[in-house]
């Protein structure tokens, strides 16, 4: 494609930083609003694209890669996660797909904290009490929550974002666990003080906490299903800020009502945007809109990977964030 500028579409608004030096390198056609995209917007984009970068609300499913034509030969997400894209169709069509993994560890492991400290201290609940203007003062019994220090806190999924939620963890005093498909050697085991667990059934029943960090995939799918929730302590709590399809958002739902579960902070939802209207009546449920990575950084750091992975693209090699259906 030399001598050309590739042609790239852009399904949402992006950092004016990033929007500015895509301009600069290819032709690129960029949103005028922030709103998704919709399946036929979709479809006459690709057809006119040399290049998509669609976002993590965009679903490019075999029947849209189906209808994309000949011309689209890179999808490069904007985003770590591609199970909104149908990988294994993308390359039997001949479309490469990349993402932007790495950039973002920082940031959600410091949302991973902040809701743990939200539920476990009940800052949401403190934060209404003062917007209502109803507080009657301090009171030695008033919104009482646990402190941090001494729990244990199980981590499911440690890779570069378990490792660095279980590195802050460490600093206000948790005892660290983890279960992951494969152990951690020693060189990065032992730094962190963490335990490994082989049996996920067996480290649940003792965790005070309870983290996720693992990707969203066929094997992960409800992997906190009922059975394994009914294991956790009555007095513990669990957080999500990595993909809601990991627990069976129902049957935490059940037993949140039901106090069988001491508390819950969500940043991700089962069923992307429609989130179970029982769970925004719990006092004992912190909800977020998906914030873990929205700090200005990292989303001009992920702009830059989806440049990187253009660029090279545009020069004849292998994106350095590709994707391929065996890392799934």
């Amino acid at each position: 494609m030399a001598g050309k500028k590739l042609t790239v579409v852009v399904t949402r608004r992006l950092p004016e930083a990033v929007e500015t030096r895509m301009m600069e390198l290819f032709d690129v056609e960029l949103r005028e609003d922030d709103t998704p995209m919709s399946r036929a917007e979709l479809v006459a984009a690709m057809g006119r694209a040399d290049v998509l970068v669609p976002t993590i609300t965009d679903t490019i499913d075999a029947g849209l890669l189906g209808q994309a034509g000949d011309r689209l030969k890179l999808i490069a997400n904007y985003g770590a996660g591609v199970d909104n894209i149908d990988v294994s169709t993308a390359r039997q069509r001949g479309i490469l797909v990349s993402n932007t993994p790495g950039v973002l560890t920082e940031d959600t492991a410091d949302m991973t904290m902040a809701l743990m400290l939200s539920v476990t201290r009940r800052i949401p609940e403190g934060m209404a009490v003062m917007q209502k203007d109803n507080w009657d003062g301090w009171s030695p019994t008033a919104l009482l929550g646990g402190r941090l220090a001494g729990r244990r806190l199980g981590i499911l999924g440690m890779g570069r974002i378990g490792q660095a939620v279980a590195r802050r963890a460490a600093a206000f005093g948790m005892q660290v666990h983890y279960h992951n498909r494969r152990r951690l050697h020693a060189g990065l085991e032992e730094p962190l003080e963490a335990t490994y667990w082989e049996s996920l059934d067996q480290m649940i029943a003792r965790m005070d906490v309870l983290s996720i960090n693992c990707p969203h995939t066929p094997s992960t799918f409800h992997l906190m299903n009922a059975r394994r929730l009914k294991l956790m302590k009555p007095t513990a709590v669990i957080v999500n800020t990595s993909r809601g399809e990991v627990v069976d958002e129902n049957a935490l739902t059940r037993m949140l009502r039901a106090n069988e579960i001491a508390g819950a902070g969500l940043d991700v939802y089962e069923h992307g945007r429609t989130v179970n209207p029982r769970l925004r009546e719990l006092n004992n449920v912190v909800l977020l809109p998906h914030m873990g990575s929205a700090t200005h950084e990292g989303r001009v750091e992920m702009g830059e990977k989806v440049l990187i992975n253009i660029k090279t693209f545009d020069d004849g090699h292998r994106p350095p964030d590709l994707v391929v259906p065996s890392m799934l």
